[in-house]
This record gives structure tokens, sequence and C-alpha cells, in this order.
């Protein structure tokens, strides 16, 4: 019989535990340059300790600097915690006088600056207020505008909408086709794409007939690509099907988008800018818009005078070390991201130099053991991240990718096989195109081995239809 009872027993065991510093520089690490300007300025609000480091006031360094060694005695934690001494000694004061809250650069033009564009409800609301409608018709109009979507279609039962609205399925149907259908641009207000595409072809004074009857009874068959059955019922060439196809693709499926999806402009701030000087590659950490943070001197004063208040104290030195983490885990920051991106452009440096074609496959493990760190460290210095180099903006994962391997033993990434790719079926024949396993074969000879499937994949991923949608006639 199985006895049940409580033992105690020492054991050794290894674990991480993480600290709340070691929480704060992984969460710092993530940050993009704008999170992190947003959470300094919060913790700006939060601890009083902190400030803003004025470049011009070079007295209260050398003030803080003389009184480093009794604070440091004072304020360091039980756990053995930072060493005001070392601060000072490893921030290059001079860099941070230079780059802090200070331009030389004339203010901008206000041509450079894009005006406020209004939102498709706003717009249309305005078109409707300058046709003068009876208040009636008017209050259904905006009522209707109101339901219409990002894409400018309408949804929703007319009968369920009129109920709603207190006045008849009739009455409703009759402002939609004569005020909001009249709108701009022309296929606001309608219910399905085939509505929406009639409605762009009447507003033309003489809309080809063929293309007319295509959207009325064929719509389906003409997006599948199957032009010989849509000839043999219109009794017309195939050629005359495909030159109405391709006016249909002309008309804007989605009316509603040009107004965009309405949220607010997203501004991006590269986190390291790459510049060539000579022949090499010089990485730069972008920190320019990060204020440069310190250590109030009142509070070192207060700190210092022995306060009889043990409340005020431990306030005080609790506030103290959370700066320090701060301004250490901000710091370190910059160290990872300079290591990492500096690894980056040496491994890609060819496409730096000779563009997509020449970008190569890279994992996160690969910068990992370059720069010595966990391939967790290194994603989160990626994530949400932006490098700016002589060759446009990117965003810092787009430098990982798998890839293929080549015969003689190089590596193409995938966005380097995509661009073949886009290439290959560019220069081909429209009226035979090549099929995946064409495209294959085509790949083999230029030494890329890739299955069909592959080739399938990325196609789609570029959006590109197969063969038999791509023929012309």
């Amino acid at each position: 019989m199985m006895k049940l009872d409580f033992q105690l027993k020492l054991e050794q065991t290894q674990k991480l535990i993480i600290t709340p510093e070691l929480k704060l520089a992984i969460t710092l690490l993530q940050y993009s340059a704008l999170e992190l300007v947003d959470y300094i300025q919060e913790e700006l609000l939060n601890n009083p300790v902190l400030e803003i480091r004025d470049p011009e006031d070079e007295a209260k360094d050398n003030e803080i600097r003389q009184e480093l060694p009794e604070v440091r005695s004072d304020s360091q934690p039980e756990d053995g915690g930072f060493s005001w001494e070392e601060y000072f000694r490893d921030v290059d004061w001079s860099a941070v006088e230079k780059n802090a809250f200070q331009s030389t650069e004339e203010s901008p033009s206000i041509e450079n600056y894009a005006g406020e564009t209004g939102s498709m409800l706003e717009d249309l609301l305005c078109q409707l207020r300058l046709m003068r409608l009876p208040p009636r018709e008017y209050s259904m109009a905006a009522f209707l505008v109101g339901n219409l979507d990002q894409n400018g279609y309408l949804h929703g039962d007319l009968d369920e909408l009129a109920q709603s609205l207190g006045v008849t399925e009739q009455e409703l149907t009759e402002v939609l086709l004569t005020v909001v259908q009249r709108l701009e641009p022309v296929g606001i207000g309608s219910r399905n794409l085939q509505e929406c595409l009639l409605l762009q072809l009447k507003n033309f004074e003489n809309p080809p007939e063929l293309a007319v009857q295509i959207v009325k009874y064929f719509l389906p068959a003409a997006a599948d690509g199957r032009f010989r059955h849509i000839a043999s019922r219109l009794n017309c060439d195939i050629k005359e099907v495909q030159k109405a196809v391709d006016f249909i693709r002309t008309l804007n499926p989605k009316p509603g988008s040009i107004y965009g999806a309405g949220d607010e402009p997203r501004y991006i701030i590269p986190d390291i800018i790459v510049e060539k000087v000579v022949q090499e590659y010089v990485v730069i950490v972008n920190d320019s818009a990060t204020p440069q943070l310190t250590i109030s001197p009142f509070y070192q004063k207060l700190l210092q005078s022995g306060n009889s208040d043990e409340a005020l104290s431990s306030y005080i030195k609790g506030r103290f070390d959370k700066a320090l983490w701060l301004i250490r885990s901000i710091e370190q920051r910059r160290l990872t991201l300079y290591k990492v991106a500096q690894q980056i452009v040496e491994i890609q440096q060819p496409f730096l130099e000779h563009g997509i074609k020449q970008l190569k496959p890279l994992t996160l493990r690969e910068v990992a053991q370059r720069v010595g760190v966990h391939e967790s460290t290194v994603s989160r210095a990626t994530n949400n991240k932006y490098l700016q180099t002589p060759r446009g903006l990117f965003p810092m994962k787009f430098f990982f990718s798998s890839g293929l391997t080549g015969e003689c033993g190089e590596g193409f990434s995938s966005h380097c096989i995509k661009t073949l790719l886009r290439e290959m079926i560019d220069r081909e024949d429209s009226q035979n195109p090549r099929s995946d396993q064409q495209l294959k074969e085509l790949f083999e000879q230029r030494g890329v081995t890739i299955s069909r499937r592959t080739v399938a994949k990325y196609r789609e991923e570029l959006a590109i239809p197969p063969s038999y949608k791509r023929r012309r006639h």
C-alpha cells in the first residue's frame, strides 16, 4: 500500500530568472525608434530623477562627476547595482552634446508636407450638400452613404435598411440609383462588382458593346480566361473578346479605394543608416530622435544630504536604480542594433553593390552566431526596425529569407528567385506562355535547382496567373 506524506529535500537546479532589469532590456530591444521615444517620454513623466540632458550646461556635468563617489555608495542596491563611475566613464559626452536636440539645418519648406486628405464619407456628404436635395431625400442619401464600406460598396438588404430608416424600399432604391450612384468616383454605391463595372461603362459616351455583354453575362468566365467559350457564345472573334476584357481591366473594381483605408499616415524613421564611404559601407545607429537622458543633480544633492526621512530616501533610491537601468538598457540596445546591422551589411554587401539579384539567403541563426547572441535576441533586434541604405529603405526582416543552392554552391534568396521568375514571365511569348514545368527547366539551365511546386508557389505570391490565363490571342 502506497504511503502518502510530506518530505523536505534540497536540490540544485539551473534556471533563468527574468529580473525587472532584464525584462526592461528585452522590451527596449524590440521597440522601434518611434516606440522608444514614446516610452522615454512616459518615463520622464513618471520618474523625476530622469532629465533630458542640456548639452550647453557643462557645469552640471562637472558637478555630477565630482559628487559621483558619494552618490554611488549611498544609492548602490544590495545586489551589487550599477556603477556611477563606470557609467560616466563609458558615455561619450562629446558625442551626446553633438547629437542632442540641436540642428543647424534650415526648417523644411511647407511644400514638402502633404495636405490633409478627407475621408470618403466627408467627400460624399460634401457632394450631397452641393446638390441641394430636399431634406427627406438628403437624409436617405446620407444614410446610404454612411453604410458604404471602405471600397465604396453598399452591403445589406435594402428592405432592412428602409425599415431602419422608416421609409419604403422603393423610395430608398430610387435615391440609391438617382442620387448616390451619381456621385464621384463613378461606381460608388454599387451593390456588387457587376453593377460597379456597368456604372463605369455607362460613364463612357460609346462604351464597347462587347464589354457590356461580357460584364452582364460572362464576368466569371472572363476572370477565368475562358475566352473561346465567350467568343462561341457571343458569336465573335476571340481577339475581340481579348480586347474587350483588356478594356474591362482598366476599370476600377474598388472605387472607394482612392480614399485609402482612412488610417493615420505612418511615418518611418530608420533605426539604422548605412552609407558608402569610399569603398566601405559604414553602419550608423540613428538615435538623433532619441532624447539623451541624464540624472537630475537636484535629486543627487537631496540623496547626498542624508535626509532623515527614510521613506523619501527609499523612494529616491528606487527611482535612481530604475533611471540607471533605463540609461544602461538604451545603450545596450544601441550596441546590439549596431552589431546585428553590421553583420547584415557585411553578409549582404553584394546586394548593396549590385541589387536584388545578389541578395543572399540568410537566417537568424547565422547572424546570431556571428554576433554571439541568441536567435531570439536577433529576432527582437530586427523586429519592426528599418535600415536605410543607398538602395532604399528596407525592413531589417527583408534581409532574412530562405533560398536555394546553385550548382556551384552559391546561394539564391527567395527574393532573387522571384525577381528572376518575373523577368522570365515578362519576356515570354504572350501567345505561348511558359508553364510552371517549363519555368522550372529554365531555372535549371541557369544552375538553380527548383521544383515545379516551388515555382507555382512563388508565382502565386507574385500574383501572376497560370499560363492558360496569361495567353494572348
